[in-house]
């Protein structure tokens, strides 16, 4: 399997923005859909958001929804997370992953393909 590529990330003031990508380094098909999760400090990792290649119907976590976007651009072969309005609580390590099927899935077995992962701090 391929490698999932993330970039993005960092530390922010609460209220702002990051954007997060993700490139597999290898040419996706239009069977495949792509998520983001995410693990802050003793916590278990959890869904943030996920998207279908080929129809680009999507999936947030309900404490994401109205501030968080995930997109995909087929030509860079890449998905992006834009993260809006952002809380403390957001801080966490986000992880990119893929999965072959049919629509998306919130879950983490769903999904057999994993970044290395890409910390986010918000601080208040």
């Amino acid at each position: 399997q391929g490698q999932l590529v993330e970039s993005g990330g960092g530390l922010v003031q609460a209220g702002g923005s990051l954007g997060l990508s993700c490139t597999p380094s290898e040419r996706t098909f239009s069977w495949y859909y792509m998520g983001w999760f995410r693990q802050a400090p003793g916590k278990e990792r959890e869904f943030v958001a996920a998207i279908q290649w080929s129809d680009l119907s999507t999936a947030y976590a309900d404490s994401v929804k109205g501030r968080f976007t995930i997109s995909r651009d087929n030509a860079k072969n890449t998905i992006y997370l834009q993260m809006n309005s952002l809380k403390p609580e957001d801080t966490a390590v986000y992880y990119c992953a893929g999965g072959r099927g049919m629509g998306v899935s919130s879950r983490q077995n769903d999904y057999n393909n994993w970044g290395q992962g890409t910390q986010v701090t918000v601080s208040s």
